[in-house]
């Protein structure tokens, strides 16, 4: 099983690797921002830089989105697992076309309203993931895990 992990960086990627006694024995790759944080936690791995700010910025939606036909087609993964934000989007609609499965899981600092990402993601993904009961009311067909720290 080849894994994709597409997440902003900070604490989008520090939920990510929460998951690393799942993952370290897996083939995979990242996709992140090219920040100092990132640069310094993912040393190691494979990644791929991907546009940013993407805070309703158009332009990087889209370089992002030839970025994700680009990879995606190189790298084939049969999962695509994100805690969001932005760069998720392009990733997880052209994943769903490539057939990979879906994991979103929703942040751990969201629980009175939606992540923008997450409302955008939840129709087509093929588990969405809670990490607090009250995240049920927005995402009612989520699956709850519980915090990830």
């Amino acid at each position: 099983m080849k894994v994709c992990f597409v997440t902003s960086s900070g604490g989008h990627l520090t939920h990510l690797m929460q998951l690393k006694d799942w993952w370290k024995y897996k083939e995979r790759f990242w996709v992140t921002f090219k920040k100092e944080d990132s640069k310094s936690i993912l040393k190691n791995e494979k990644k791929y830089w991907c546009y940013f700010p993407t805070n309703r910025n158009i332009k990087n939606l889209i370089k992002n989105t030839f970025l994700a036909i680009k990879i995606l087609r190189r790298e084939k993964p049969d999962i695509i697992i994100s805690t969001g934000a932005a760069p998720a989007i392009p990733f997880f609609y052209l994943g769903k076309i490539f057939g990979a499965k879906l994991v979103y899981i929703e942040v751990y600092d969201r629980i009175d309203k939606p992540t923008l990402t997450g409302k955008i993601v939840y129709p087509i993904s093929d588990l969405f993931v809670l990490q607090w009961e009250e995240q049920r009311k927005f995402y009612p067909k989520g699956e709850m895990l519980g915090g990830l720290f």
